[in-house]
């Protein structure tokens, strides 16, 4: 984990106290003391200050990361941490910064059952409470025997196998599904978990104070939009977006956004049938609704590639998309829209274009200053690991 100290015990992301030239140049000098140099050739409309490895582990695949701020100003981090993509005891655990993402404390358990918990998403509520949104797979014989036969070494799926085959693992098939913890401190404790609607990202409270969620795991291809009064509440199905090309497309992976109109927009990851990572189908869908979640314009695709998609809505009132790229150059990117409905190619901001491979992506995005964004995501170090870790970039928009 790359730590980047603060010089005199001064805080260069109080914007408060600084002007915003006087930010960029202490976020610049930071990055430079961890060792993160900004990119030679900034990005148009953008400047990339630096990349800070927010956490690597030689025996870990740490993957598919949630972002939230709390209400005391902390970033609560979640993210998977395994043995590989598919291994069948991943665990759900976070990190915690208390300067705008410069320095990580963690990681620590949120939560580890026998089975695979593989995916987190944090909804952070108005009160300061703090949803995870946890799903936790129960891994088969058959799983590493036939769907996975050829994605790992015999020795490896092997030992798999016999860790499904324990009588404990095989009777713990009931933990199967979505669950939903709650912190009443901020992330640093987590109630018992209960049933609630998958997300990975998080979901939204809205502005009447409601909670909204949109899932994808159990609504065969499309995605379905639930909504609770409360988080001690039952969850209800409001609304289905359907995707209108089931033959060649299915929608997956979600992220929704209250913008300050009150209008909800939603992006989509579409996956390409048979699954191919280089399809030139793979642009993000969006749609909207205008009524709290019950209704849904027609989705439609944005010029933009890439998945799966982060919504944020900047202190300016502008719409942030961020998402993986999974074709050379492999790496992360980012665009801007006035109104979450027109986007544009020539917009895109490119992050980072070095990844070595197709194994990263699921940005996620929070204004750490005005126009000083922080993203993170997963990727590969280098083109000689079997691991991947999780990343940062410090950038800043115009």
């Amino acid at each position: 984990m790359v730590i980047v100290h603060r010089e005199n015990n001064e805080d260069p992301c109080n914007h408060q106290s600084h002007p915003k030239t006087t930010l960029v140049k202490r976020l610049i000098l930071l990055l430079a003391l961890a060792g993160c140099q900004p990119d030679a050739e900034p990005t148009p409309r953008a400047e990339i200050l630096g990349h800070i490895r927010i956490y690597e582990d030689a025996d870990a695949y740490a993957a598919w990361p949630a972002l939230v701020e709390t209400r005391g100003g902390d970033l609560l981090l979640a993210f998977t941490s395994t043995e590989q993509h598919v291994s069948p005891d991943g665990a759900i655990v976070a990190m915690r910064s208390a300067d705008r993402g410069r320095t990580w404390t963690g990681p620590d358990t949120l939560y580890d059952s026998i089975i695979d918990d593989r995916e987190s998403g944090l909804t952070a509520l108005p009160d300061g409470r703090i949803l995870a949104h946890i799903w936790s797979t129960h891994w088969t014989r058959t799983d590493y025997e036939t769907t996975y036969g050829n994605a790992y070494d015999a020795e490896r799926r092997q030992r798999w196998i016999n860790q499904v085959d324990r009588p404990a693992y095989r009777d713990a098939a009931p933990l199967h599904g979505s669950w939903l913890l709650v912190s009443e401190d901020e992330g640093r404790t987590w109630s018992a978990p209960r049933r609630g609607p998958d997300t990975i990202h998080g979901g939204v409270a809205l502005q009447d104070g409601s909670l909204l969620v949109a899932a994808y795991r159990t609504n065969e291809g499309h995605i379905g939009v639930y909504a609770a009064p409360d988080p001690a509440s039952e969850w209800e199905q409001i609304a289905t977006v359907t995707c209108p090309t089931p033959d060649i497309l299915r929608f997956g992976e979600p992220h929704i956004v209250q913008l300050d109109s009150g209008r909800i927009l939603m992006a989509i990851r579409g996956t390409a049938i048979p699954y191919n990572d280089q399809s030139d189908l793979l642009n993000v869908w969006l749609t909207y609704s205008d009524d709290g979640g019950r209704t849904w314009a027609d989705p439609f695709q944005a010029p933009l590639w890439g998945f799966p998609p982060h919504l944020f809505q900047l202190s300016d009132g502008r719409v942030l998309l961020t998402y993986g790229y999974r074709r050379p150059p492999y790496g992360e990117r980012a665009a801007i829209s006035p109104d979450g409905i027109t986007w544009s190619a020539d917009d895109e901001i490119i992050l980072r274009d070095d990844a070595p491979n197709h194994d990263l992506g699921y940005p996620a995005s929070l204004e750490i200053a005005p126009d000083t964004l922080l993203t993170v995501y997963y990727q590969r170090p280098d083109t000689t690991s079997h691991k991947v870790d999780i990343w940062g970039t410090i950038w800043t928009v115009r």
